[in-house]
């Protein structure tokens, strides 16, 4: 039954990443299974149609490259070639779990950091001014899913197979070398300070949402408190799209942002310190401690704690906090209803079976404050719906009509093929 409905892969996977190839005990869980299918099958799946999608638009025989010189390409090249070595290294030493870890984590930056941020430059037409930066997409992010089909083959030989047939051409998988990193660019220092945006830029979308703050809602600004935040200067603009945010601040200066708050494990400590363990949550409720290498982490949390009337989280990391700037003006909120219409839009363009590429007339009638939003942005609208018009009123005959409510204002909207 498994593997019908949810793949023999996936309970290989499911197996190989459990604590029982270490020794311990598992119950098998379908929800467990079912976790693999969502979080690691899927997501690889989805980048591998992503690619063939475009390059088949595009009409691009790829290329086996390595020398794409764009921040995202250089970054995404750089951290297959670390997560090789990792799974390298685990494998030498039998250690399958932790090298499910590796890939599984590799799928994350993958899909939802390289692919999403690079999506405008798949999706553009190509011209001969973008030309070579398109074939540099198409090139990295082939490059990148041969070798991840090929370190990825002992623990989805089903899948991989196909994936790696599909891009290829080729032999099988499991007749092709084991990836030497070698081939690959090593780019330790922007992996680090890429991965530590990716952490600011997922704590700064946890505080939004913790706070009803849709993401197409532009906020004012954000700011990124802790060691070494100056270092991700070069990345901002990154950060300014992925969090929507007009601007962002870093800062070295934690003390302002956020405070350390100690919290000792009382099981822990209590066997070792006996009574003294009360002196001990005294001093951590008054602050009184400091950090040092002595103990052991297991002793206590170390957590960061914002003054309650700013909007902060603390990064995964433990040495940074996130301070967002939640005040909407009207200029925001009507910037946020342009994008509201303009995701509206593209699932009409896919409820039509309209091609990624296809130019659309759209008209739009609705409550007028929706409308006066897209007139004050319909370059952006028209650019990201492939709109050669855009036409307010009546709605006219069309491929595709939607009425929808938006934010509790009616939007009616009409697309036709250009």
């Amino acid at each position: 039954e498994i593997f019908d409905r949810q793949g023999a892969d996936a309970l290989r996977w499911y197996l190989m990443s459990a604590n029982i190839v270490r020794g311990g005990d598992l119950r098998i869980s379908d929800h467990g299974i079912d976790d693999v299918v969502r979080q690691v099958l899927l997501p690889i799946w989805n980048a591998y149609s992503f690619f063939t999608l475009y390059a088949n638009v595009d009409g691009h025989r790829a290329e086996f490259r390595t020398d794409a010189d764009g921040l995202l390409d250089r970054y995404i090249l750089a951290k297959t070639r670390a997560m090789v070595e990792a799974v390298t290294e685990r494998m030498d030493a039998y250690d399958l779990p932790g090298a499910t870890a590796e890939l599984q984590g590799f799928i994350d930056a993958l899909n939802n950091w390289y692919i999403r941020r690079s999506r405008d430059r798949f999706w553009a037409e190509a011209t001969a001014d973008n030309g070579a930066e398109k074939r540099d997409a198409h090139d990295t992010l082939y490059t990148v899913l041969v070798t991840f089909a090929r370190t990825a083959a002992p623990f989805l030989p089903m899948v991989m197979e196909e994936v790696h047939g599909g891009l290829t051409g080729g032999d099988s998988v499991h007749l092709a070398d084991w990836p030497d990193p070698a081939a690959l660019p090593a780019d330790p220092d922007l992996v680090a300070r890429m991965d530590r945006l990716r952490d600011v830029a997922s704590t700064a979308l946890r505080l939004r949402e913790d706070h009803g703050l849709r993401v197409r809602l532009p906020l004012a600004s954000l700011t990124v408190a802790g060691s070494d935040a100056e270092s991700l200067a070069d990345l901002v603009p990154l950060l300014l799209d992925e969090v929507n945010v007009k601007s962002v601040d870093l800062t070295d200066d934690l003390e302002s942002h956020a405070t350390f708050r100690l919290q000792p494990d009382g099981r822990v400590l209590g066997p070792r310190l006996g009574g003294g363990v009360q002196a001990v949550f005294a001093a951590a409720r008054a602050g009184e401690f400091s950090r040092n290498d002595d103990g052991s982490a297991d002793e206590f949390d170390l957590a960061l704690e914002s003054p309650e009337d700013i909007t902060a989280a603390a990064l995964g990391s433990g040495d940074g906090v996130v301070v967002l700037d939640t005040a909407v003006t009207p200029e925001l909120e009507s910037e946020g209803l342009a994008r509201d219409v303009v995701r509206q839009v593209q699932q009409a363009r896919r409820d039509a079976d309209m091609v990624v590429t296809d130019r659309i007339l759209l008209w739009l009638d609705g409550d007028p404050a929706m409308l006066d939003a897209v007139r004050s942005h319909e370059a952006h609208v028209a650019g990201q719906v492939l709109a050669t018009e855009v036409v307010y009123g009546t709605v006219a005959e069309a491929d595709h009509t939607v009425e929808a409510t938006v934010e509790g204002l009616a939007l009616v909207l009409a697309i036709r093929r250009a």
